[in-house]
């Protein structure tokens, strides 16, 4: 796969779990937090494959 098809799949990824931050940021804060940290990750190796 080339490095573009990578990171935007990554970012993909980021966004599908920012959409389920703000599902679920009213019922369970705790899994909101996670799913947000994990956005912010996909979001930098998006970042850091398109740089490297």
């Amino acid at each position: 796969m080339s490095k573009e098809v990578i990171a935007i799949l990554l970012l993909a990824l980021a966004g599908f779990l920012a959409g389920g931050v703000y599902s679920t940021w009213k019922t369970a804060k705790f899994i909101a937090v996670a799913l947000g940290v994990a956005a912010l990750l996909a979001v930098g190796g998006a970042v850091a494959w398109l740089v490297g």
